[in-house]
């Protein structure tokens, strides 16, 4: 039965504080998530290489020096506590026994770092969704849907202490809609599809977690949100699209805390404070520390309400310091350490302040991140009782913001982003009250990109 939530859990912006949740997590290696202190989350990749069974060991090889490095680098930089997320390939994902292999090295190097230099630490594994292979995916059924299971069952029994993934439900009708700049298609992905399949997957991965005895983290809609901040970031999409876009993909996103999960959230997940507000949980979120992985304009607001600070992932390959990994494990450290030192200092709100104001007045992307906008959005948000009217209430909430805030001239838009507010508010307006009638109409829109039975309806 699913958690409904009415009300929520920090529903203060000064309240809503990096390091600091109301339902801190247990996990792994002695480490406590949202108790005061932020950590970071380091995050790596290989290097452009082929991977099949041919190249197995090179890949193997790289994980072994990626796990002897967080221990050599964890004494060195006197780490408070740290997670390290092992988001698994494509092919380590078809191959659970391979994303199983590497999850126990990972695992091996923190009970290591724990046991010599008593560092808290948990480890994060987060399988690939691999159930889009086919067009239109199944989701439900079939080889892929067995094989993703099968990769949490076997990533959870080989040490991972923390499940997540960035699923897709509901991207293959989204990335249409966004090419077109469809509104109506894209809440008909984001409130309609995304949160009948969240529901689906992440009952099944709760369920895995708690055999397991391990911890069901969280999901992500970074195939939904970061796909229209990047293109957004590239001039493809205007800015407005894609901040309305990111508070109504919190929505689905919800959902596997309704199931079950309980943190900490992805770090790709910019959704992250919303969910915090209303959950209280712990989130992880990335922002100047992961300009490695991608670019943004949330650099500093990102960090404003996190639990785990993140550099999103990067490539084991050679800096001039060192392996790039350890570069980055460097930068998220001196990061925590500030934040840290700020709330120690009894300082934390005054950096919290200049982390979002740096960023709010540049981009509406921004704008709708900061403590404020957070608790507006998710107010809105469980003020209504379905997914559906959530999404609708949450996509209204942003557009609110960012037309107040350059009424009160505090942001200002280019006119081809305020014609395209105004198209986005015309569109919402336009929104049918009942889902039912959206159903049948996108069904037919949209008949060649998803199949009704993978969303049971």
């Amino acid at each position: 039965m699913l958690t409904h939530y009415s009300s929520l859990a920090v529903s203060d912006p000064n309240l809503l504080r990096f390091g600091i949740a109301p339902r801190p997590v247990s996990c792994g290696f002695g480490l406590q998530i949202g108790g005061g202190m932020v950590y970071p989350e380091l995050n790596f990749t290989l290097p452009m290489m082929t991977i099949d069974a041919t190249t197995w060991g090179e890949v193997v090889k790289h994980y072994r020096e990626i796990g002897e490095m967080i221990v050599r680098a964890a004494k060195r930089l006197r780490l408070p506590g740290l997670v390290v997320e092992f988001e698994l390939l494509p092919p380590m994902t078809e191959t659970p026994a391979w994303g199983a292999e590497i999850t126990q090295i990972l695992s091996d190097a923190l009970r290591k770092a724990h046991e010599t230099l008593q560092l808290p630490c948990a480890l994060r594994a987060t399988p690939t969704d691999v159930r889009d292979r086919q067009r239109p995916p199944l989701l439900r059924t079939g080889e892929e849907w067995d094989i993703l299971c099968d990769s949490f069952e076997q990533c959870a029994r080989a040490g991972a202490h923390i499940l997540s993934i960035e699923s897709v439900g509901g991207k293959e009708v989204h990335d249409e809609a966004l090419m077109y700049g469809d509104m109506r298609g894209a809440l008909f992905a984001l409130g309609v599809l995304a949160p009948r399949d969240m529901e689906w997957l992440w009952t099944k991965i709760v369920e895995i977690a708690h055999r397991h005895k391990v911890i069901p983290g969280a999901d992500s809609a970074c195939g939904f949100a970061n796909t229209a901040m990047q293109l957004a970031g590239q001039g493809m999409l205007p800015e407005v699209l894609a901040a309305v876009i990111r508070a109504a993909s919190a929505v689905r996103s919800l959902v596997a805390y309704q199931c079950g999960a309980v943190g900490p959230s992805k770090d790709c997940a910019y959704e992250g404070p919303v969910l915090k507000a209303i959950t209280g949980t712990p989130i992880a979120m990335e922002g100047k520390s992961a300009s490695c992985a991608h670019f943004s304009p949330i650099g500093n607001v990102a960090a404003a309400m996190c639990d785990l600070w993140s550099n999103e992932s990067v490539q084991n390959i050679r800096l001039l310091s060192g392996s790039a990994p350890e570069a980055f494990l460097e930068l998220l450290a001196y990061d925590c350490r500030l934040f840290n030192e700020a709330t120690r200092q009894n300082k934390g709100l005054d950096y919290r302040s200049l982390l979002v104001n740096s960023d709010i007045a540049l981009s509406p992307q921004a704008l709708v991140l900061s403590p404020e906008s957070t608790v507006e959005i998710a107010s809105a948000i469980v003020a209504q009782a379905d997914p559906y009217h959530q999404t609708l209430a949450a996509a209204r909430a942003a557009v609110d913001i960012i037309e107040r805030s350059v009424k009160r001239a505090t942001l200002t838009l280019p006119s081809r982003e305020q014609d395209w507010l105004n198209k986005i508010r015309r569109a919402l307006d336009d929104m049918p009250d009942n889902e039912g009638s959206l159903i049948s109409e996108m069904a037919d829109t949209y008949a060649h990109r998803f199949s009704l039975s993978s969303y049971a309806l």
